[in-house]
C-alpha cells in the first residue's frame, strides 16, 4: 500500500511544497527562505532552503544557476555539521552532473552522497543517491553492474511503501527491459508505475511513465496515434510543472515515434525542437541522441551519404567520450539500417 508521494529535497520550512509544486513556484518560495535564513544566521536551514533551489534550477534547465546552488547548501550543511543536508546537496550535485553529462563525476558525488546519508542516519538520502548511482549506470548501459541495485532499491521502496521512489526503480528497470527487447516486461512495469504515481498524485512520474509507455507501444504494436495520445498526456504535465528536461525528452520520443511510422519530415522537426531544448539547457545526453534522430531523419529525407557518415561518425566519438554504451550501439545499428558503413566517412573522402 502506498501513501501519497513526496517531495525529499524539499526540507526544513519548505516541507508543505508538494511533489507537484510547479518548479517556478518551488523557485521564488526556497529564494524566500534562503535569504531569510542566510539574514538569521542558520546555516543548517540555508543548506536546505538551498537544496530546493538548486534542485529548482536543475529541472529548470538552469545549470550553471544549479552549479552555484547545490555548492552553496553543501557549504553551509558543512558549518551547521549537518551530515544528512551533506549528503541531500551532493546527491543534487550527482544529479546535475549526470544531467551535464559528467558521468564519473556524478558517480563520485553520489557515492559520497550515499556514504554521508547512512553515516547521517538519512535512510532515504542514501536511497536517493544509490538510486543515483544506478540510474548512472543504467544511462550508461551498464546493465549488469546495475540490475540487482534496481532490484533492490525496489525492494527498500516497497517495503516502506514510498510511492515515488518505487516509481522511480520501475521505470528503470522497464527501461532496461525495453532496451535489451523484453518489451513485454518493460509495457507491464512502465504500466505498474503509472497506475502507482496515479494513485500516489506523482505526476512527474507518471509522466515519465507515459512516456515509457508510449515507446513500448510504438515499437511493439506500431500503435502511433495511441503512443502519440500517451505523450499529448505527458507533455500536458510537463508543462504544468514547467518540466524542461522531461519535456525535451518528450520531444524527442515523438520524433522517435514519427520517424517508425516513417513520417520522416514531421520527426526532423521534432529532432530539431528537442535539439534545441537540450542545447538551452546543457544536456549533451538530450543533445546526442536528438542529433542522432535528425540525422537518420535527413538521411531519409535525402540527405548526402558523406555528410549523413561525417554527422554519424562524430556522435559516436562524441558518445564515446560521454560514456554511452547502448547510444553507441544505436549509432551503430543506424549505420546499418541506413546502409552507410562505419568507414563510410573516409571512403566518401577518398572518392
Amino acid at each position: 500500500m502506498y501513501g501519497k508521494a513526496f517531495a525529499p529535497e524539499y526540507q526544513g520550512a519548505l516541507t508543505t511544497l508538494s511533489v507537484n509544486s510547479s518548479l517556478t513556484d518551488v523557485l521564488a518560495a526556497g529564494t524566500e527562505q534562503l535569504k531569510a535564513a542566510e539574514r538569521a544566521g542558520q546555516p543548517g536551514e540555508v543548506a536546505r532552503s538551498g537544496l530546493a533551489v538548486a534542485e529548482a534550477y536543475r529541472r529548470l534547465g538552469r545549470v550553471e544557476d544549479a552549479d552555484r546552488a547545490w555548492k552553496a547548501s553543501y557549504r553551509a550543511a558543512r558549518q551547521a555539521g549537518d551530515l544528512a543536508a551533506m549528503a541531500w546537496a551532493l546527491w543534487s550535485g550527482g544529479t546535475l552532473a549526470r544531467q551535464r553529462g559528467a558521468l564519473p563525476l556524478a558517480r563520485r558525488l553520489l557515492q559520497l552522497a550515499a556514504d554521508l546519508g547512512e553515516r547521517g542516519g538519512d535512510v532515504v538520502a542514501r536511497g536517493y543517491s544509490l538510486a543515483g548511482l544506478a540510474e548512472t549506470g543504467r544511462i550508461q548501459g551498464d546493465y549488469e553492474a546495475v540490475e540487482r541495485l534496481h532490484e533492490q532499491l525496489l525492494a527498500e521502496a516497497r517495503r516502506r511503501g514510498e510511492a515515488r521512489h518505487t516509481v522511480w526503480a520501475l521505470e528503470g528497470i522497464a527501461q532496461m527491459h525495453r532496451n535489451t527487447g523484453r518489451y513485454d516486461t518493460a509495457y507491464a512495469l512502465f504500466e505498474e508505475a503509472a497506475q502507482i504515481a496515479a494513485r500516489a498524485e506523482d505526476r512527474r512520474g507518471h509522466a515519465w511513465a507515459l512516456r515509457g509507455l508510449a515507446d513500448v507501444v510504438s515499437v511493439r504494436d506500431g500503435d502511433t496515434e495511441r503512443a502519440l495520445e500517451l505523450l499529448s498526456e505527458a507533455e500536458t504535465t510537463c508543462r504544468a510543472m514547467r518540466l524542461s528536461s522531461a519535456l525535451a525528452y518528450n520531444h524527442k520520443m515523438r520524433g522517435n515515434i514519427l520517424y517508425r511510422a516513417g513520417r520522416y519530415t514531421q520527426a526532423r522537426e521534432l529532432y530539431e525542437r528537442a535539439l534545441a531544448e537540450f542545447r538551452e539547457m546543457s544536456e549533451p545526453r538530450g543533445e546526442a541522441l536528438s542529433r542522432l534522430g535528425l540525422a537518420k531523419s535527413l538521411a531519409r529525407l535525402g540527405r548526402d551519404r558523406a555528410e549523413t557518415a561525417a554527422e554519424l561518425a562524430d556522435l559516436a566519438g562524441l558518445l564515446e567520450r560521454i560514456g554511452l554504451r547502448h547510444a553507441r550501439e544505436m549509432v551503430a545499428r543506424a549505420h546499418e539500417e541506413l546502409g552507410i558503413p562505419a568507414d563510410a566517412r573516409a571512403t566518401e573522402a577518398a572518392r
